[in-house]
C-alpha cells in the first residue's frame, strides 16, 4: 500500500493514493479510518484529499446506479426485480394494499351494541 506522509520535501500525494481515498471514501468508511489506512492524521487527509473526500461517494453511487439500469433493462427474474426496485426508488413507484368491507351481499356492515357493552 502507497502511504503519503507529507514532508517539507513532498509535492503532491500520487494518484493510486488519490484513488484509494476516493475508494475508501466510496466504500463509506469514515475520515478517521481512512486517515488511519493513509497513516496520516486526519487534518493532513482533508487537507490533501478534498476532492476524493467529497467525490467518492458520488461516483461510487453512480457505477451502482449504472449496474442497477443495465440489469433492470436486460432480461429474465433479475431484471424484473432490479427494474421494480429501480421504479420504487427512482420513479416513486409504491405499492398499496387497500381493504374494503361489506356486510352481506354488499350492504353496509351492522354493528349491535348490547347493553352490557354500552357501559364501558
Amino acid at each position: 500500500m502507497n502511504q503519503f506522509v507529507p514532508s517539507a520535501t513532498d509535492d503532491e500525494p500520487t494518484s493510486a493514493q488519490r484513488r484509494q481515498v476516493q475508494a475508501l471514501a466510496g466504500y463509506g468508511f469514515a475520515e478517521a479510518e481512512i486517515a488511519t489506512v493513509m497513516a496520516i492524521e486526519p487534518e493532513l487527509l482533508r487537507q490533501f484529499y478534498t476532492g476524493e473526500l467529497a467525490s467518492g461517494h458520488i461516483k461510487a453511487n453512480a457505477k451502482v446506479a449504472e449496474n442497477l439500469f443495465r440489469r433492470a433493462t436486460g432480461e429474465g427474474r433479475e431484471a424484473v426485480i432490479a427494474a421494480i426496485f429501480w421504479l420504487k426508488a427512482r420513479a416513486r413507484w409504491t405499492e398499496s394494499n387497500a381493504h374494503e368491507l361489506s356486510g352481506k351481499d354488499g350492504q353496509p356492515i351492522r354493528i349491535e351494541i348490547s347493553a352490557a357493552d354500552a357501559n364501558l
